[in-house]
């Protein structure tokens, strides 16, 4: 199975994604860059990483191990 050029297309219109996805984009996240040193796997985009951490908080997900 192929993956379609954009994933938001699996997404059902209504759903809570779209929503967190929206809200996610307009956070200012200066605050959140972090000057990477050293050696060492690539960082996630902060971005990301808070969109994910919102969407299982509002999904009753709250363990990191869960997520």
């Amino acid at each position: 199975m192929l993956l379609p050029p954009d994933l938001k297309e699996w997404v059902a219109d209504d759903d809570l994604a779209h929503f967190i996805i929206e809200a996610v984009e307009r956070v200012d996240m200066r605050a959140f860059h972090v000057s990477r040193t050293g050696s060492g796997k690539a960082q996630y985009h902060p971005r990301m990483m808070l969109g994910l951490l919102v969407y299982c908080y509002a999904s009753g997900i709250f363990s990191s191990r869960r997520i």
